[in-house]
C-alpha cells in the first residue's frame, strides 16, 4: 500500500447538488475510484471526471450490492495503492451504513477519513420549512429506521412517550403498520404527519395529512421512495401546498368506502 492510497467515506447529501460540502467536492476531484450508491444525485460526479465510477447501489426493493462486497473492495483498492471515495446519499453515519465500512478498513490498517453530510431528513423538513425542534412544540427530535434488521417491532411505545419530532427513515413501504402502531402505542391519530418524497430534488413532492390518514393520503398521492417521514407537531409549521388536501374529509370518504365493501 502506497502512502497515498486512502479511503473517503463522504455524505453526498440528501439530493439537492448544491448542497454538499467543499470538503467532500475536494474529496471528488483527488479520488482515482468512486463507489457510489444509487441514491447520490449523478450530477455530482461532474466533480470526479478523471475518476473511475463504480456504482453498487443498495435501495429496499431493488437488487443491491452485499454490505461485505462493498467493504472487501473498499480494502482491495486502497491495498492496490488508489484513493477511494465512497459517496453515500446523505450522510455516511444516519442510517448509511458507514460505521461498518469504517471497522472493516480499520480492520485492514487501511487509512481512511469521514467527511460529513447533510441527512435528508434534516434537509426534507427545512426543504418543507419544518423546523425538527421548536420551542413549545417539541423538546427533540428522534432519527429511527421504518424497519429492522430482524424485521422485530420498534419501540413505539417509548418513541410516543418521548414527545419528540420523529424523523423516520426508510419506513414508506410500511406506513400503515408504521401509522397503527404509533396509535395503539397512544399516539394522539390526530397528530400531524408530513412525508417528504425526493427532499431537496427539482422533482420533490410532499404530503401533509394526519398519522392516521396519512397511510391513504400517500397511497392517493402515489408517493414513491425515496422518502421520509415525519411525525410530530412542528409539521404544522409547514409551508402548505396545492398537494395538502382536506385530510378529515378525505379519512372519512375512505372509511366510508371501507364500510360499504
Amino acid at each position: 500500500m502506497t502512502s497515498a492510497a486512502k479511503v473517503y467515506l463522504v455524505g453526498a447529501g440528501p439530493g439537492d447538488p448544491d448542497l454538499i460540502t467543499l470538503k467532500a467536492v475536494k474529496a471528488l476531484q483527488q479520488a482515482e475510484v468512486v463507489l457510489v450508491d444509487d441514491l447520490v444525485n449523478p450530477a455530482l460526479l461532474m466533480h470526479c471526471p478523471q475518476a473511475r465510477i463504480v456504482p453498487v447501489g443498495k435501495r429496499g426493493g431493488c437488487k443491491s450490492t452485499p454490505q461485505h462486497f462493498i467493504n472487501r473492495m473498499l480494502v482491495a483498492l486502497a491495498e492496490q495503492g488508489q484513493q477511494v471515495v465512497r459517496l453515500k446519499g446523505g450522510d455516511p453515519f444516519v442510517f448509511g451504513r458507514g460505521g461498518e465500512e469504517m471497522l472493516a478498513l480499520r480492520a485492514a490498517n487501511v487509512p481512511y477519513e469521514i467527511i460529513p453530510g447533510m441527512t435528508s431528513g434534516i434537509a426534507a423538513c427545512a426543504s418543507m420549512e419544518v423546523p425538527v425542534t421548536h420551542r413549545g412544540l417539541n423538546h427533540g427530535v428522534t432519527f429511527v429506521t421504518g424497519h429492522t434488521q430482524d424485521g422485530g417491532p420498534l419501540p413505539w411505545q417509548a418513541l410516543v412517550a418521548s414527545n419528540t419530532t420523529l424523523v423516520i427513515y426508510m419506513g414508506l413501504q410500511h406506513l400503515p403498520e408504521i401509522s397503527r402502531a404509533l396509535i395503539e402505542a397512544g399516539m394522539s391519530a390526530d397528530m400531524p404527519c408530513m412525508v417528504v418524497e425526493n427532499g431537496t430534488r427539482d422533482d420533490q413532492r410532499s404530503v401533509i395529512s394526519s398519522i392516521q390518514a396519512m397511510p391513504y393520503e400517500a397511497h392517493r398521492e402515489e408517493i414513491k421512495s425515496p422518502a421520509i417521514i415525519v411525525v410530530g407537531e412542528v409539521v404544522t409549521l409547514a409551508k402548505r401546498t396545492e398537494q395538502a388536501p382536506d385530510w378529515q374529509h378525505s379519512l372519512q370518504s375512505w372509511l366510508n368506502q371501507a364500510h360499504a365493501a
